[in-house]
């Protein structure tokens, strides 16, 4: 098989498995509240899979690297999801998302212009957590309607998550670990839920949503930090299991806690 037929194929297989796999999970976030919903959508659904195809194709410390520029742009897409919770209160979707999306798109294009250590994507993150932290807390808790998915929806979910594997992978070998790192935790998946939920259910509980999403954030850095000291010595197959572990944990104690009453 000419190599890139091979190429093509294998990644349209990519793109598929990885939205549908997203698919399901942000269905079972829309269903279940603001706290899940936050929680659900800042799993490494989307990144993970990216990562899983990049490691294929690249060494270990490729991926190291790329894991300090994804524990930069988290410290973005934090104040991504921030900006769009506050924007929602008054403002229609066409203003709150956009808005939202050109203050990421700003950051980001600085964060991608500074050379990261591990150390110093650590400090902003640091920083940004502890102040968007503070600022989301009174925007948590607002009652989701329930609401029934159209297929042309789901559809939609699919196709942007899809496009998005499709433009890593295949940039991957220009952008180098850098670039791919930042295109790899794009906040697919949390504009995604914005554009379907907003127009359903309203900005508030969307908000609500977003707002969870920045405690849910914090187990994204978690996750980079521990795939940043785990890829080289162990492997891609191992770090990244591992930082996918550090994520669902520190989403499972989240959720314990606020269960019992606890203000995380």
């Amino acid at each position: 098989m000419p190599a890139d037929l091979a190429f093509a194929i294998s990644l349209i297989v990519k793109m598929a498995i990885t939205a549908g796999f997203v698919l399901a999970a942000t269905l079972t976030a829309e269903r279940a509240g603001p706290l899940v919903g936050g929680l659900v959508a800042t799993l490494p659904l989307g990144g993970g899979p990216v990562y899983v195809f990049l490691a294929m194709d690249h060494d270990t410390y490729f991926i190291a690297q790329s894991a300090i520029a994804s524990l930069a742009i988290n410290a973005v897409n934090v104040i991504f999801a921030l900006v769009y919770a506050l924007l929602a209160q008054r403002r229609s979707l066409i203003v709150s998302l956009p808005g939202a999306f050109l203050v990421w798109l700003v950051l980001a294009l600085t964060i991608h212009a500074i050379p990261w250590n591990l150390a110093g994507a650590a400090v902003l993150n640091v920083a940004v957590l502890s102040v968007c932290l503070w600022l989301a807390r009174p925007l948590r808790e607002v009652p989701i309607p329930r609401v029934r998915p159209r297929w042309y929806e789901l559809a939609l979910r699919a196709l942007m998550v899809a496009t998005l594997v499709g433009v890593t992978v295949s940039l991957s070998f220009r952008i180098g670990p850098g670039g791919s790192g930042i295109l790899a935790v794009f906040p697919i998946i949390l504009i995604s839920v914005i554009i379907i939920l907003h127009r359903r259910v309203g900005g508030k509980p969307t908000a609500a949503v977003m707002a969870n999403a920045v405690l849910g954030l914090v187990g994204f850095a978690f996750a980079a930090i521990m795939l940043r000291f785990t890829a080289e010595p162990f492997g891609s197959a191992i770090g990244l299991s591992l930082a996918l572990a550090t994520s669902i944990v520190w989403t499972l104690l989240v959720y314990g806690a606020r269960q019992r009453g606890f203000q995380v």
